[in-house]
């Protein structure tokens, strides 16, 4: 990954219980889908949850990889549908912590402090999921040099030495779009990336269509630019509403930058500088 462990801590690690304040009540830090635009922002995750696990054609008996899985959200949902093993990687320390014992995981489930790149499991899945990790794949400056496509294929063609023949991927990930024209616009934008998740990129569609081949086939996609926006702005009201307890417990500092950051993803979103898409990847065995 071009983002280090240290980056990775620096973005999730501030304090599981801060992050516990704001999102939902299963610690999804990765955009909900909305369908009517009315339903709780747990419903949504939920709703993303069945997507992806529809993306990846799971069944119980299947073993599934969640590439990137944060504190175990999505891995929370395979215990409610069955799923017999399923495992996770991560490189937040923190994170790693709280699934593996906040979470309430079966046995058979594991969530490894673990590089992607590195990463040599026993056997390969049978299925793969990935959400919203993609983005810590290329740099800015390894985007400016060229490089992001390359280096994306790289990371579709890991996948695909970490899957079985005849298996599914249900993808998705955070998408940068238009670029703002005010300098104060500007400014937000290189605040998040720089404090808030630094050694980040978000990807462009057209580069995630061409990375995926020659070891993906894209059977379906969705994007959902208006989920994220109303997802990112049920985080701002619920950060907002803690606000007293954030600046008393983590200071003030920590509650001005993640209103900053989570206020210019709203705009972002709201105004197509963002976007985010849902994919259903079939593994070419050709």
């Amino acid at each position: 990954m071009t983002s280090t462990q240290a980056e990775i801590d620096l973005s999730y690690s501030v304090s599981n219980e801060f992050f516990q304040l704001w999102l939902d009540e299963n610690m999804h830090y990765t955009s909900a889908s909305y369908a009517s635009g009315d339903e709780s922002l747990e419903d949504a995750q939920k709703a993303k949850c069945r997507i992806l696990y529809e993306y990846a054609e799971m069944t119980p008996s299947k073993r599934v990889l969640d590439i990137g899985c944060g504190w175990g959200s999505n891995l929370l949902y395979h215990k409610t549908q069955g799923t017999q093993t399923a495992h996770g990687i991560t490189l937040s320390t923190a994170q790693a912590e709280w699934a593996n014992t906040k979470m309430g995981l079966p046995g058979s489930y594991q969530v490894k402090l673990q590089d992607f790149w590195k990463y040599e499991p026993e056997e390969r899945y049978d299925a793969l999921q990935s959400i919203e990790m993609v983005d810590h794949v290329v740099s800015p400056e390894q985007a400016n040099q060229g490089l992001a496509v390359e280096l994306y294929r790289n990371y579709f063609k890991r996948c695909w030495e970490l899957s079985k023949p005849g298996a599914w991927f249900g993808f998705q990930a955070i998408l940068r779009d238009r670029v703002p024209r005010t300098k104060k616009d500007l400014e937000d934008l290189k605040f998040t990336a720089d404090v808030i998740f630094p050694g980040g990129l978000n990807p462009r569609l057209e580069e995630m269509i061409m990375a995926i081949r020659p070891y993906w086939e894209c059977v379906e996609l969705r994007t959902q630019r208006e989920s994220y926006g109303k997802t990112t702005g049920e985080w701002l009201r619920r950060l907002r509403l803690n606000e007293g307890t954030i600046r008393a417990q983590w200071g003030d500092r920590v509650y001005v930058e993640y209103e900053r950051y989570l206020d210019t993803c709203v705009r972002a979103f709201a105004q197509h500088w963002s976007s985010d898409v849902q994919m259903k990847l079939r593994r070419c065995d050709l």
